[in-house]
C-alpha cells in the first residue's frame, strides 16, 4: 500500500437525538423539566391532531430556533439528525406517491420536528433530571398497576440502546465488506439480527440477576442511564 493513500477516517459513534446533553445558560436550559416534557406531548397532540403541511412545516422551523436558542452545536445537531431526517424523506416520498404531496410533506416534517424537539428537551435537559421528572409525572399510573420506575427504566434503557443498535449495525457492515459481502443482505440482516436478540438476553438476563424490576428499580434507574 502506497503511504500516500489516505487513511479512512475513524467516525465516532452515533449517540442519536437522544442523551445528547450539552450544558449550557441558555434560557430553554432555565426551563424545568417539567414544562417542556409537557410542551412536547402538546405538541405531539396538536401535530396528531392538526394535519396540515404549513402546521408541520412551521414546527420544524421553531424547532431549529429552539436548537439555535438552546446553544445546540449545529455539527452535533446535524449529525444526530441526519439518519432521521433520511427515513423522514423516504417515508415522505412514499406517502407523497401512495396519498399526494400534502400527506407527504406533512409525515416527513412532522417526524423531523418531533425528533427534533426531542432533541432540544434532552440536550437542555439531563438524563437523571429528565427520569426523575418522569418518575413523579407518572406517579399516577400507580392506579393501574404500572410502577413509575419501571417507566423511566425503559426509557433510560432506551437511550443506552438505540445508539448501541446503530453502533452494531456499523460493525456488521464493515465485518461483510472486509470478507465481499457488503452487498449481500443475508450477510447484513442475520448478523445484525443475531446480535441484537444476543443483546436482549443480556441486558434481560442482567436485569433478573439484579432483581431490579422485582425490588425497587427507582434505586436502579439513575445506574443505567449512565452506563
Amino acid at each position: 500500500m502506497r503511504s500516500s493513500r489516505r487513511r479512512r477516517r475513524v467516525r465516532e459513534p452515533w449517540a442519536g437525538p437522544l442523551g445528547s446533553y450539552t450544558p449550557g445558560p441558555s434560557p430553554v436550559h432555565r426551563i424545568p423539566p417539567g414544562p417542556k416534557l409537557l410542551g412536547l406531548a402538546v405538541v405531539s397532540v396538536v401535530l396528531t391532531i392538526v394535519q396540515g403541511p404549513w402546521v408541520a412545516v412551521g414546527t420544524v422551523v421553531l424547532s431549529g430556533v429552539l436548537l439555535r436558542v438552546a446553544t445546540v452545536p449545529a455539527r452535533a445537531a446535524a449529525r444526530a439528525l441526519a439518519p432521521v431526517a433520511v427515513a423522514a424523506a423516504l417515508l415522505g416520498l412514499y406517502q407523497w406517491w401512495a396519498r399526494g404531496w400534502e400527506v407527504g410533506v406533512t409525515t416527513a416534517a412532522s417526524l423531523v420536528a418531533l425528533v427534533a424537539l426531542a432533541t432540544v428537551l434532552t440536550a437542555s435537559t439531563r438524563t437523571d433530571v429528565l427520569l426523575d421528572t418522569l418518575v413523579r409525572s407518572t406517579g399516577p399510573l400507580r392506579r393501574v398497576g404500572i410502577q413509575p420506575q419501571t417507566v423511566a427504566l425503559t426509557i433510560a434503557l432506551m437511550l443506552r440502546t438505540i445508539p448501541s443498535l446503530v453502533t452494531m449495525s456499523g460493525e456488521v457492515r464493515d465485518a461483510a465488506r472486509a470478507r465481499g459481502l457488503g452487498r449481500d443482505p443475508r450477510a447484513l440482516l442475520v448478523p445484525f439480527a443475531l446480535r441484537a436478540v444476543a443483546r436482549a438476553h443480556t441486558t434481560g438476563d442482567a436485569l433478573a440477576a439484579r432483581g431490579i424490576l422485582e425490588e425497587d428499580p427507582s434505586a436502579q434507574v439513575g445506574d443505567a442511564a449512565r452506563r
